[in-house]
């Protein structure tokens, strides 16, 4: 599957209620989301995987990609597409060794081509650029530049993720300025109809559910 889309990331709140995390997360695909993202740092290791496995199943019934935050080897143990690394979260090379070559790596650059460039030389498939806007997922996280985007895009041949503070309204500029995957939060799962959220940013992308 090409990547590019709808990227949907879940919230610590889902994930503390897993009866509520499964039926979410298949809205969210019913929506048009095209990767899900599982991002988790509260459960126990057994439980991480008894979901990420879940999660796993669930994406491929949907035609979704599972990516999940941080973690090789869980990524491995629960059948996921790949693994997306932050700074500091551990290598891209060992990743691609662990997960093999078809694996989906991704890494997060903040507002630096500078660690752009270094992830894609280490086998990254996709670099992502945030927090664009205000977020209340990461408020404090550091601003990065729709201009970055721009500049990534003639400075590296993968995709570009746009993250932090996105919706609907500002979705069409961050995909101008060169983002083929928008990265929601709150955005999709915070939603009271998550698949009308979902829905919402891909007919602002432009693109068919």
């Amino acid at each position: 599957m090409e990547l590019k889309g709808l990227y949907a990331i879940t919230p610590e709140a889902l994930v503390r209620a897993p009866e509520r995390l499964l039926p979410a997360v298949a809205a969210a695909i019913a929506g048009g989301a095209r990767l899900i993202q599982y991002r988790d740092k509260w459960n126990a290791p057994d439980e991480r995987l008894r979901l990420a496995r879940a999660l796993a199943q669930r994406c491929r019934a949907g035609g979704a990609l599972l990516i999940v935050n941080d973690d090789a080897e869980l990524a491995t143990a629960a059948g996921a597409h790949g693994v997306h690394l932050g700074a500091g979260d551990g290598s891209l090379a060992a990743a691609r060794v662990r997960l093999g070559p078809q694996a989906i790596l991704g890494a997060t650059c903040g507002d630096s081509l500078e660690r752009a460039r270094a992830a894609v030389a280490a086998g990254a498939d996709y670099v992502a650029f945030g927090r664009l806007f205000p977020s209340r997922t990461k408020p404090d996280a550091p601003p990065a530049q729709l201009a970055t985007l721009t500049a990534a895009r003639h400075a590296v041949a993968v995709p570009i993720c746009g993250i932090g503070g996105i919706t609907p309204a500002n979705a069409g500029a961050v995909r101008a300025a060169g983002a083929a995957l928008i990265a929601a939060v709150d955005g999709v799962f915070g939603a009271d109809d998550v698949a009308a959220a979902a829905r919402a940013y891909v007919a602002a992308l432009g693109e068919a559910p």
